[in-house]
């Protein structure tokens, strides 16, 4: 380094980060395939919040190879964000729209699904062309109300997708069928081209749910949302972390913030790169769990932003710079977390490799 050179103009190049998801591709693509399978329809993906945190252009290139034609955002950055990879039409976009936003929506070309009669006014008053529309039939989230529902406001509307959205699929609920009677009672009545209801809890819920599109979600990401996925979907993401130490405590030490565990004796702790600004939450602490060559291993103190305390004491061949498996198997880390399967997901921190098999 020459005299008078800052710091700005070093590189120092760092070959991967302490923590990793490995990504399964081929998971992926057979979840949309499986899912796929279970229904009568033409089978979407929901794309949105960077495909549930896995990577939303990585997912859209392998989805698109494998046959996807629909992909579903919540917003036009989600949309411009891929836009690029298949053609614009065939995204579309939950949150509608609003009039400042007109003019880089028709630059992007993806589609607004209008969810209020003002957004329909907006979208005709722009000459906008094709469109989706979301029918509000009892989640009371987004969504044209039954109430609203009127003829003159589809005149000059080139509907794609008339869609509503399932509140309990994931459940026995007599809501399903309540939501289903009122969807079906609009669906031809209302001038569109296809029509979409199931979600990832949806499409099992029957054939009467499908109509022409499905829009799965968590599923294709390897959430389960009901027992019949169980069999059916394969886990997509695994949280791989490096070991940063590794020491022995005598009886008595305390563990992490607060001291929230002490050692009842002589205990191997090993120290590993992630943390709550990882996604891995501080309700894993005392409940989640890490492998290393099929040895488990509990999580003990508290988890902190960007480290995790395990009791490696039954595997002394764990040493540092060694990779754990980290368990984020769906369905047993919502339960250790108190998260839901989406919320896992989507709070994936960014600092993690993430690196497709």
């Amino acid at each position: 380094m020459t005299i008078g050179t800052t710091i700005k103009d070093i590189t120092y190049p760092v070959s991967e980060a302490p923590i990793r998801l490995l990504l399964d591709g081929d998971a992926l693509v057979a979840n949309w395939r499986a899912l796929k399978a279970e229904g009568s329809a033409a089978c979407g993906a929901a794309v949105k919040a960077n495909a549930y945190g896995v990577g939303a252009r990585d997912v859209v290139k392998r989805l698109k190879n494998a046959g996807c034609v629909d992909f579903f955002v919540a917003n036009w950055a989600e949309a411009a964000a891929i836009a690029d990879i298949v053609p614009p039409r065939q995204i579309a976009v939950f949150n509608g729209l609003d009039t400042c936003d007109i003019a880089a929506i028709l630059a992007i070309g993806a589609v607004p699904v209008l969810n209020t009669p003002l957004q329909i006014e907006r979208w005709k008053a722009a000459s906008g062309g094709v469109c989706h529309v979301m029918l509000d039939t009892g989640i009371n989230r987004l969504g044209i109300g039954p109430e609203q529902v009127d003829a003159p406001l589809w005149a000059g509307l080139d509907i794609d997708i008339l869609m509503s959205h399932l509140a309990s699929a994931d459940l026995n609920s007599r809501q399903n069928a309540a939501q289903l009677a009122v969807f079906g009672q609009y669906a031809n009545s209302i001038p569109a081209r296809r029509r979409s209801l199931a979600n990832s809890a949806g499409i099992m819920l029957g054939k009467d749910y499908h109509f022409d599109l499905t829009r799965p979600g968590l599923a294709l990401y390897g959430g389960i949302s009901r027992p019949e996925h169980t069999h059916l979907i394969k886990q997509v993401v695994q949280i791989q972390s490096q070991v940063l130490q590794v020491r022995m405590h005598h009886a008595g030490a305390q563990i992490g913030y607060n001291g929230t565990y002490i050692c009842d004796g002589q205990t191997r702790v090993a120290t590993i790169a992630a943390g709550y600004a990882d996604g891995y939450r501080r309700g894993f602490s005392g409940t989640g769990q890490a492998s290393f060559e099929g040895i488990s291993f509990p999580v003990i103190g508290r988890v902190s932003m960007d480290l995790v305390t395990l009791d490696v004491t039954k595997s002394p061949e764990l040493h540092e710079c060694d990779w754990v498996d980290v368990d984020f198997s769906l369905v047993s880390a919502s339960k250790q977390s108190g998260l839901s399967q989406y919320e896992l997901l989507t709070g994936l921190g960014q600092r993690a490799d993430r690196i497709w098999r």
